[in-house]
């Protein structure tokens, strides 16, 4: 159920280039465990890696496949991933006191922290054209059903461990970032607008048709 070392090792590379580069995921670790401290972002990491549990078992069972077949319903993941990124925007702005920094604001419970982070996950196109159009290409042609499923779960695991990993690291530098910007007043003032416009653009950038 293993699959060769050298795609593998290209499946790894490729989970890398995908996890590092700036995302709403990361995004929102980094945002939660900046504005509540460490342990709320260990809680959007866990939600944040939950929801690519999802779609690992999504790519392993075959409902990527079905997506990947279907402009509606990749259609429907895409935006419906947009807007919940620019929900969060919206309410990031309107709603500053859930992003403070200076420790007076009531903390939003981890239970809401966690399941926020599954969806913003869940919905990031992102992730899911990695695993609707790159992880098949890392399984071989010549495998039967059992087989490719396998890779695939084997694959998935391998990219749940690099993903969980370094969101671990991010949500523990966003805990002692936050700390220490706990001093600065102008940011204080600026980081819900920030945040939110961070947001925005990422569903904005997520509703835009590929070139």
């Amino acid at each position: 159920m293993i699959p060769e070392t050298s795609r593998l090792l290209a499946f790894v590379a490729a989970s890398l280039v995908l996890i590092l580069v700036p995302g709403p995921n990361l995004v929102y670790v980094l945002t939660r465990s900046v504005s509540q401290g460490r342990r709320a972002g260990l809680c959007s990491a866990l939600g944040v890696e939950a929801g690519t549990l999802v779609h690992i078992a999504a790519a392993a069972f075959g409902l990527s496949a079905l997506i990947a077949r279907s402009d509606v319903a990749y259609t429907v993941l895409k935006y419906a991933g947009a807007v919940y990124l620019v929900h969060l925007g919206v309410r990031a702005i309107r709603r500053p006191s859930a992003l403070d920094l200076s420790g007076t604001a009531a903390p939003t419970p981890l239970v809401r922290v966690f399941r926020a982070g599954v969806l913003v996950n869940v919905l990031n196109p992102k992730v899911a054209l990695f695993f609707l159009a790159f992880l098949p290409q890392f399984v071989s042609a010549d495998a039967g059903t059992a087989a490719a499923r396998g890779h695939m779960l084997v694959l998935g695991a391998v990219f749940f461990a690099i993903a969980l990993t370094l969101d671990v690291a991010y949500a523990l530098a966003g805990g002692l970032l936050g700390a220490w910007l706990r001093g600065s007043p102008r940011f204080l003032r600026r980081q819900p607008l920030v945040v939110g416009a961070v947001y925005i653009c990422l569903g904005m950038f997520a509703a835009v048709p590929a070139a």
